[in-house]
């Protein structure tokens, strides 16, 4: 079989395996949006409040804290993995929690990974907010809060091309996932490929172990699809950029 065959039916086969909505694919791409929408979630929730203090709240420490939210954007995601595997083994300060090799695990290593990310976003976004805006706002008699709110108001477009980047960021993750989660499969094969459906392996991490165990369609299925997310985030987060 010549290269360009090789590459034909392997594409032909992943194209199969995703239109007939393959179990295993499904269930693996589930657990993939899953994790990294509530990783997403849970960092926004932290992250936006935090870009506003940081903005608005004058304390001790905010240049610090502005370093660390510039630092945590590089963040080594296998350094990640190690620190919440470390803390949350049964022998870790977490080990009560009994999270290892589970999704809860994964959702705190791309939360810790993902929030300075919007962080730091969010930041720069308000940041451009013109300072007329918000001096208008002092002028006419209103407080911090109201200044908060216009500048969201304006922000908003900047804010959520950060979300969308935490997000995207989040679902092409690999190393720290890998290590906390486990990349693990129930046993048994579904729709004839695959170990049976997934428990925490995500698209990132089945595409490593499905290529090393020689399952090129699975892993060319896989791949498509996760490009195929990551592009669709990246064509909205650029339709709100250029909304900004």
């Amino acid at each position: 079989m010549s290269s360009a065959e090789f590459l034909v039916q392997g594409f032909i086969k992943a194209f199969e395996l995703i239109f007939s909505l393959n179990p295993y694919i499904v269930s693996i791409t589930g657990v993939s949006v899953r994790v990294s929408g509530t990783a997403t979630l849970l960092a926004t929730l932290t992250a936006i409040p935090l870009a506003f203090a940081i903005s608005f709240i004058h304390f001790r420490g905010k240049q610090a804290l502005i370093t660390l939210v510039n630092t945590g954007m590089g963040l080594p995601p296998v350094f990640v993995g190690l620190f919440v595997f470390l803390m949350i083994v049964p022998v870790g300060p977490f080990g009560f929690l009994n999270i290892v090799y589970t999704k809860e695990a994964m959702i705190l290593a791309q939360y810790i990974l993902i929030t300075p990310i919007i962080t730091g976003i969010s930041l720069a976004a308000i940041k451009a907010v013109p300072k007329l805006i918000i001096e208008t706002v002092y002028t006419l008699g209103g407080t911090e809060k109201d200044a908060a709110v216009a500048t969201l108001k304006e922000a908003r477009f900047g804010i959520i091309t950060a979300v969308l980047a935490g997000f995207g960021r989040a679902l092409a993750e690999v190393g720290a996932i890998l290590i906390v989660g486990g990349n693990i499969a129930h046993t048994g094969s579904v729709g004839g490929i695959g170990e049976g459906l997934s428990e925490t392996r995500t698209l990132t991490t089945a595409i490593t172990s499905e290529t090393s165990k020689g399952e090129i369609s699975t892993s060319i299925a896989l791949g498509i699809i996760l490009i195929s997310l990551v592009l669709s985030v990246n064509i909205m987060a650029n339709y709100f950029q250029r909304r900004d």
